[in-house]
């Protein structure tokens, strides 16, 4: 899974960036200082994989991982080449979703490249570039295929769903929040348009606000209602505490960190929840003496396609899948002592693989 995040400058996005990744993005009280995109790797965590480790004694865990591109704060006129330009935003249009942080805190000492904090504003200003780019692939792309139209009268309905998506833009709005068939949309994915994706809005609060989930703060309530409009996700942080949390060396100490502010969870696992329902993906494992191991699928994928995230041969080959929920798995501790009791299954090709299923593939090629 690969995650863009965008933002005004000064909004905490590279403070996110660096807490969430460890990976030393530059972070600085002036706008521009990511000038590059910086790019981290982050493994999910995943508490079963610690549980199965021991059950199998295996030598090793691997999790699955989320990928986070940040790139340089967007300003008015960033499609048109303003601040750092166009050329920022094309590194994003290959991510599955876009982690949109909102600054939610008054602070004189961070400047705002407005004057003035106001988070719908805010919202618009980076939604609207996000517009006016797509505008500018979705045209060139429109003269192209009026231009192939003479040749294959085909095309009549890709332009036709082309011009479909102008007019939305034209009248300001996301690609995402437009009602399309799966056809359609499925069209829609091969364009790389950056409206087309699914929206997580990070609103980055002041400590005092996140023990209640920012439920006091206006700003917040501004953009959970307008998140609400289009479906998106709103995921309440404080970008400076998770800054403080990545500096933890175990986590024993981030537990008693959090337990002291009166949180359960760092607002990167918030994040990570988030973004796996928005985008409706579940994790099966795999578990052996050599490695216990998770795997991301789309939440729906039957056994074979999720086969094939572990090796094609698997999906080209697939026989069955030896399955069984973690929790029974969990409770009898062994598959023998599981099968007696009628709990390992064997599925075949139409088997929809759920969250937590711990699975053997049987395949041949």
């Amino acid at each position: 899974m690969k995650l863009g995040i965008v933002g005004l400058p000064n909004v905490g996005k590279s403070t996110l960036f660096n807490a969430i990744t460890q990976a030393g993005a530059e972070s600085a009280n002036y706008p521009f200082c990511t000038i590059d995109p910086n790019v981290g790797v982050v493994s999910v965590p995943d508490k079963r994989l610690d549980v199965l480790k021991e059950l199998y004694e295996s030598k090793k865990i691997v999790q699955t991982a989320i990928e986070f591109v940040d790139i340089a704060g967007l300003v008015k006129g960033a499609s048109k080449g303003e601040g750092l330009g166009n050329k920022f935003l094309s590194n994003i249009r290959e991510v599955d979703a876009i982690v949109h942080v909102v600054r939610c805190f008054e602070d004189s000492n961070v400047v705002h490249v407005d004057g003035s904090i106001n988070s719908l504003r805010d919202i618009e200003t980076i939604n609207l570039e996000l517009i006016f780019s797509d505008m500018d692939i979705l045209g060139r792309r429109i003269a192209k295929t009026i231009k192939a139209l003479k040749a294959d009268k085909k095309l009549q309905s890709e332009l036709d769903i082309l011009n479909k998506l102008m007019e939305t833009l034209e009248d300001g709005k996301s690609i995402r929040t437009m009602d399309l068939n799966e056809e359609e949309w499925a069209f829609v994915n091969t364009l790389d348009l950056l409206t087309s994706k699914p929206v997580i809005y990070v609103a980055n609060v002041c400590e005092d606000d996140l023990a209640n989930d920012g439920s006091d703060n206006e700003l917040v309530k501004a953009v959970r209602e307008f998140a609400a409009t289009e479906n998106s996700e709103v995921v309440v942080i404080c970008a400076q505490i998770e800054a403080e949390i990545s500096e933890l060396e175990t986590d024993e100490e981030k537990i008693e960190f959090l337990e002291t502010l009166g949180l359960s969870e760092s607002g990167l696992d918030k994040l990570i929840r988030s973004s796996y329902h928005l985008l409706g993906l579940i994790s099966f494992l795999t578990a052996g003496p050599q490695e216990v191991r998770a795997w991301t699928v789309k939440k729906g994928s039957k056994a074979p396609q999720a086969g094939g995230k572990i090796h094609s041969d698997i999906e080209r080959g697939f026989i069955k899948a030896e399955t069984i929920a973690y929790e029974d798995l969990v409770e009898h501790r062994t598959m023998s002592a599981a099968k007696e009791k009628g709990l390992v299954r064997l599925e075949g090709k139409e088997y929809v693989v759920k969250d937590g299923d711990v699975i053997l593939f049987k395949f041949n090629v």
